[in-house]
């Protein structure tokens, strides 16, 4: 442990947080400290510790190489980190020494400590660490491996107890496990204040992760010369210590002391606690075993924290994929919530569960009453769109104090549908903590008196009221899936109904289709039977009448022909308000070739570019071309047959039908179908031009596409 401070209130309770540990100026006396130039000879400027006596009288001004016997160079030169422990002792004038060498900015730290008597073996120390790594890595759970890490260390340390001491979220300490003499009274499931220990020294058991302090009652050697006294000694073993933290100790009834850091993921987890009753040295050989062993003790901590965590994911998964198929069903969201809201309830371990949408309020388990958990949905609401999870909703809202038995734990969902919230409940958890003292006994201090710490760790039990059992992080991660997967299955469910109108518009548009088809079927036929009776008429009339008679009435026929391609196109296409131009004028074309014979269909020749036209501007450009090609057959080869070419362009919103010959490059416009035609390019908002094709007649008309 480190050191405590009071809970008074009245007192500035920072005053350890702020104390310079790293430059005690001074070190434990049971070791030696050199301190010399970073560059050149090393020459030893500082040092701490009976030097003259123990280690060379003349040890001021000397090349360290001379005074540890080491090729000081060559193990700066192999050292990776911070620190290196050189694999030779050092002689000092009547003992040996373990030297190790710090950097510190420009000057080089060398520890000297004294050297047991029969140090373990490398091969001996690297198998007791297998085994024990092993005895790590076969514990069921993370209790059994707390309980064999506090035998281990204690085996590897000898010390009289050894505790392992987890830091809490509130920075508080439990010891979780221990190992001790049957003699000594147990600390095992007892908390510690987080003030026993201050932000700087969590610092330094981050950097320096194995500290002893061999004897309790020792007068510390200091840095000389005097100067030397702000030289930060943080990675130093044999550092000064806190007086207020050797009166802890003495007040625990502690002669000798160690801690190992155990460090995960890179923050303090906890720490491997060793007390003994008298003094007792650990040597950097047994040190740096330990750190090893505590390295390894953190990883599988984290191993079994993640096997667990990995095991609750997969619970919870499970209980998701019972309920979300519940929540696809059509029915209201009120609705189907109810239907699986035991399993809601059970999925994340809560005493009662309540859906909460505006004023009403659906509920299972236990819960308070309708008026308090509509209460608790505002609140949650008033908060934002995020979750809420607390172990003591009272802390957060005071009216829950009320309803401690049924609320004191809090984990909540607000859903983007219907205003509802979702609300799982847990009731309070009575705890009684067992404290090493009484964390909350004032200090009164008179004028002069200095802080100091408690002087008693006698068993203080404390009942804490108002919480729940906390909810773990995989549920509330369970928690937001849910509420994502139930936005989700609400989006689904639009979007079947939406697809089903669809389906439904869709099967009456088919319908409409159909009757349109049967009646365009009708239309059509009545059309073409009355086009084909006045055909008929006027085939007739023709032969009669013979002579120019005849072949107006030839031409006449032509243009019925025109009409009724369009008739038959529109009974065809799906589209009936538009017309593919180029295939109605490649079928009227076709049909013309038929009436005016293989001798003139031979000579018609087709350029068509795909144009879509509404259909009633198609049936007055079908009787524009059908004039054009007429005209062209009557006056541009008289009484013989010859070339006709037909092209259609688009040009922008615009479209061009070019109608030419290659005969005597005039013809006549004063007829009827002139006039006719002269109506139609009107009517196309369009206009027409003759031109002289070199040789022939060349008739272009300009119209737009669509009405404008």
């Amino acid at each position: 442990m480190a050191i405590p401070l009071t809970t008074d209130p009245t007192l500035d309770l920072t005053a350890c947080d702020r104390e310079p540990i790293h430059i005690p100026g001074a070190i434990q006396p049971h070791g030696l400290l050199l301190i010399a130039e970073a560059d050149g000879e090393h020459r030893v400027i500082a040092g701490a510790g009976d030097l003259e006596a123990r280690l060379a009288p003349d040890w001021l001004g000397s090349p360290l190489a001379a005074l540890v016997g080491q090729d000081v160079d060559a193990a700066l030169r192999t050292t990776t980190g911070p620190a290196a422990v050189t694999p030779l002792s050092v002689a000092g004038i009547e003992e040996r020494f373990v030297a190790t060498l710090h950097r510190a900015g420009d000057r080089l730290l060398v520890e000297l400590e004294p050297m047991v008597d029969e140090p373990r073996t490398a091969t001996a120390m690297l198998a007791w660490l297998d085994g024990a790594a092993t005895t790590f890595e076969r514990a069921a759970d993370k209790q059994t491996l707390y309980d064999r890490a506090a035998v281990a260390f204690r085996t590897l340390t000898g010390f009289d107890r050894v505790m392992i001491y987890r830091f809490l979220d509130d920075d508080a300490g439990s010891v979780v496990a221990e190992d001790r003499d049957p003699a000594l009274g147990s600390f095992r499931n007892h908390h510690f204040p987080a003030s026993d220990i201050p932000k700087q020294a969590r610092a330094l058991y981050i950097r320096n992760r194995t500290r002893t302090i061999p004897r309790i009652d020792y007068t510390p050697a200091p840095l000389r010369p005097a100067g030397f006294v702000d030289c930060d000694l943080s990675d130093v073993a044999l550092r000064h210590v806190s007086p207020i933290h050797l009166q802890y100790l003495r007040n625990m009834g502690v002669g000798a002391s160690a801690s190992i850091s155990i460090v995960k993921d890179g923050l303090l987890w906890g720490l491997v606690a060793c007390h003994h009753n008298t003094p007792r040295l650990l040597p950097p050989d047994v040190r740096s075993a330990a750190a090893t062993l505590a390295s390894g003790l953190a990883r599988q901590i984290r191993a079994k924290e993640e096997a667990a965590a990995y095991r609750e994911r997969l619970a919870l998964r499970a209980a998701e994929d019972s309920v979300v198929p519940r929540l696809n069903s059509e029915e209201p969201l009120r609705q189907a919530v109810v239907a699986v809201k035991d399993e809601l309830c059970a999925m994340l371990d809560a005493d009662g569960f309540a859906m909460v949408a505006g004023d009403q309020v659906e509920s299972v388990g236990r819960c308070p009453d309708a008026s308090t958990l509509i209460a608790i949905a505002r609140w949650v609401r008033s908060r934002g769109s995020d979750p809420v999870a607390t172990h003591e909703l009272s802390t957060l809202l005071p009216e829950a104090g009320r309803h401690l038995g049924l609320a004191s734990g809090l984990l909540a969902l607000p859903l983007y549908e219907e205003n509802a919230t979702l609300l799982w409940l847990r009731a309070e958890t009575v705890e009684t903590i067992e404290w090493a003292g009484n964390p909350h006994k004032s200090v009164q201090l008179t004028p002069g008196e200095t802080l100091t710490p408690r002087a008693s760790f006698a068993s203080f039990s404390e009942t804490v009221r108002g919480r729940s059992r906390r909810w773990t992080q995989e549920e509330v991660e369970a928690a937001h899936r849910l509420r994502r997967r139930f936005h989700e299955a609400r989006q689904n469910l639009q979007v079947r109904i939406l697809n089903r109108e669809l389906n439904r518009t869709l099967a009456e548009k088919d319908a409409l289709l159909a009757q349109k088809d049967v009646l365009m079927k009708e239309v059509n036929h009545r059309v073409q039977n009355s086009l084909q009776l006045v055909a008929s008429f006027l085939r007739l009339q023709a032969k009669a009448a013979g002579g120019i008679v005849a072949d107006q009435l030839a031409e006449a026929q032509a243009r019925l022909a025109a009409v009724a391609l369009v008739h038959r196109r529109l009974y065809r296409d799906d589209q009936v308000e538009s017309v593919d131009l180029s295939r109605y004028i490649d079928e009227l074309v076709a049909d013309m070739r038929v009436s005016l014979g293989d001798e003139w269909g031979r000579h018609i020749r087709l350029d068509l570019a795909p144009i879509l036209v509404p259909t009633d501007r198609a049936v007055n450009i079908g009787l524009i071309l059908t004039e054009l090609v007429i005209n062209a057959t009557k006056y541009a080869y008289p009484g013989g047959s010859g070339p006709i070419a037909i092209a259609l362009e688009q040009h922008s919103a615009k479209l061009r039908l070019i109608v030419a010959d290659d005969g005597r490059g005039k013809g006549n416009g004063e007829g009827f179908g002139s006039r006719m035609m002269e109506a139609m390019v009107q009517r196309l908002n369009g206009d027409i031009e003759f031109g002289d094709n070199h040789p022939g007649l060349r008739a272009i008309m300009t119209a737009p596409i669509a009405e404008s």
